[in-house]
């Protein structure tokens, strides 16, 4: 072994080491490690920030943002509405949604599957207490086993099937892989459905300002357009929508919406609207008006998915110049000083005077909220949800005498919600499984699409990224790639043929997986199949056996990687969420992993013999 290979692995076990220690920050030290690279020369200058660039890091990032537009949509929940009643505890949630991503991996790339499930394992989290942390590991796991199956379900595969046709002549087809993957599958399903109790109960996601504010419930004012969804429905129907989350506390006749959708000119007497509250049997009829009630995630669904224009959500000026990227929505306290005090919304003109319209309220000791928000008299100590251009936000909040709370990522009102966010996905999947895209740039070409449609704004999607996550990706690529770059894969290869000369066949195959799931999370699963794929056949025709089965074994460890969040971007996409520590991937994944080792040797000879053809 050279200095500079000693140095690179040197730089490694250090850098794992600090990441177990777990004192300091996860970027902070993957910078550090870059910066070692490059000051002792196993990293080259001119690749220092190669890692910022690959494709890896646009797959997640793209993937966040994808999955924060499919999670405001509601589809997903739309879905897995008939069994979502019925996952209640973590011991059900778990197995079932790992299953579910499974089933997706399958037939799409397994970082698409996981992006469309991490959702409905965020609302379900929220809505009955189960941990995200509890979930999100086993579904990423579930993600790569899932992958397996097919050729385009992970990269190891679609890789190894190029290497075999550079060796043989011939690739492997779509479901070569599924005999072995199948069987794989159920081992780790039946796993995690149990192993899940592994994880640390302890975890929770990256914090947000979310956790800091108890608001209550905010009350929305909205209506139902000519071909809603919500027409002809009835009351409990409606709110069955929404798992109950949100209630129906007014009803207003068609006739009266119009004066609040357009704002009087002036000051006006008001005389405020106090319906009875609706019965659960009442059927809705389209231009038709509603008061809700519930949390904003929850009404930002229901809105969706019902198909209602939210009062308040249009534009706030005439400019045709302005776009859904210049408005802005805030939150803010209602002050005893605020001209709102004791005034409704329309006698303020707030729309047209002071530019920023009013979406919802939330009012402490008040359960119901019946009176259109346009004829609300606000009180101090008021909570209320302002849309407004950015740019002069922070001037119409002062003359309002409004105190902003701290950005919590509000979404209601801003902007049109439906199933175009899971249809761009499945469209970039259809596109990489067709192979007419790779799978990065179909990604990449998702967000622009979902920018387009206007189904997000750039803000949006850049408070969607888990940045630390990005920068400790970027930062570890070129790190990992010194290994490669300094021939340490040549010394790995030595170790390996002087490892199975002399054992049997059936050892040489299993030394030979267990060796790419190790070699994995320091080159990625991609780097890993081209290093060690010629490396496996080589191997197998000096032993004298059939290349095929050190080909398959090859490809399943390194689709196997279940130790660390860096070797596969599954894991890298629900560390941030779940809150999950370095260390936390092997108290699940080793097991794990040598459940695959157990399980896939024995099934990899016997669906493709070792004795040679």
């Amino acid at each position: 072994m050279t200095l500079d290979q000693g140095l690179a692995f040197g730089l490694m076990g250090v850098t794992i080491a600090l990441f177990l220690w777990g004192r300091f920050a996860y970027d902070a030290v993957a910078l550090g490690a870059l910066l070692a690279g490059v000051l002792l020369g196993v990293v080259p200058l001119d690749k220092a920030f190669e890692g910022f660039a690959d494709d890896v890091v646009v797959i997640v990032a793209a993937a966040l943002v994808i999955s924060h537009a499919v999670a405001r949509s509601g589809a997903v929940e739309v879905i897995m509405r008939p069994v979502t009643p019925h996952l209640r505890t973590a011991a059900v949630q778990v197995p079932v949604l790992a299953a579910a991503t499974m089933l997706v991996a399958m037939f799409t790339k397994n970082v698409g599957a996981l992006a469309i499930m991490m959702p409905m394992a965020m609302q379900l989290a929220r809505k009955t207490g189960t941990p995200p942390a509890a979930m999100l590991m086993p579904m990423s796991f579930a993600a790569m086993t899932g992958g397996v199956v097919t050729l385009v379900g992970t990269a190891p595969n679609i890789i190894m099937s190029r290497v075999r046709e550079q060796l043989t002549g011939t690739p492997f087809s779509m479901f070569d892989y599924a005999p072995v993957g199948l069987g794989i599958c159920i081992v780790a399903l039946l796993f995690v459905a149990i192993g899940w109790r592994l994880l640390p109960g302890g975890r929770r996601g990256a914090a947000s300002m979310d956790a800091a504010f108890n608001i209550g419930q905010y009350t929305v004012e909205a209506r139902l357009q000519e071909g809603s969804a919500a027409a002809g429905m009835t009351v409990a129907e409606l709110e069955a929508l929404s798992q109950g989350e949100v209630r129906v506390s007014a009803i207003l006749p068609a006739r009266e919406l119009e004066p609040a959708m357009a704002e009087p000119a002036g000051l006006r007497p008001i005389t405020a609207l106090v319906p009875d509250p609706p019965s659960p049997e009442r059927r809705l009829a389209a231009g038709e008006g509603l008061m809700l009630r519930g949390e904003p995630e929850d009404l930002e669904r229901l809105v969706a998915q019902a198909g209602l224009a939210l009062a308040g959500e249009g534009p706030v000026t005439d400019d045709p110049n302005t776009d859904e990227d210049d408005h802005q929505v805030v939150e803010g306290v209602v002050t005893s000083e605020s001209p709102l005090v004791g005034r409704t919304p329309a006698a303020l003109t707030l729309r047209s005077r002071h530019g920023v319209s009013l979406l919802a309220v939330s009012r402490r000791g008040q359960t119901q909220i019946r009176d259109r928000l346009a004829q609300i008299r606000l009180r101090a100590g008021d909570v209320v949800l302002l849309r407004g251009l950015a740019s002069t936000m922070p001037d119409n909040l002062g003359e309002l005498r409004v105190l902003p709370l701290a950005e919590r990522g509000m979404a209601l009102g801003r902007g049109k919600r439906s199933w175009l966010p899971l249809a761009v996905l499945v469209a970039a999947m259809v596109l990489v499984a067709l192979g007419w895209l790779p799978v990065g740039i179909a990604f990449f070409g998702a967000v622009v699409a979902l920018f387009t449609l206007r189904v997000m704004t750039t803000r949006e999607a850049y408070d969607a990224v888990d940045w630390p996550v990005i920068v400790l990706l970027a930062a570890l690529i070129p790190v990992s790639g010194a290994i490669q770059h300094t021939g340490g894969t040549d010394v790995l290869a030595g170790w390996l043929t002087g490892a199975v000369e002399g054992l049997p066949p059936i050892a040489a195959l299993t030394v030979t997986m267990i060796l790419a799931m190790a070699v994995t999370p320091f080159l990625n699963n991609a780097a890993t199949v081209l290093v060690m794929g010629p490396i496996a056949a080589a191997l197998a025709s000096k032993l004298g056996l059939s290349p095929d089965p050190f080909l398959m074994a090859v490809a399943l460890g390194a689709a196997s990687d279940f130790l660390t969040p860096i070797g596969h971007q599954c894991n890298t996409l629900v560390m941030g969420p779940g809150g999950y520590r370095f260390g936390d991937y092997a108290r699940l994944g080793l097991p794990l992993s040598i459940l695959v080792v157990l399980a896939g040797v024995p099934l990899i000879a016997y669906f493709w013999p070792l004795a040679p053809h």
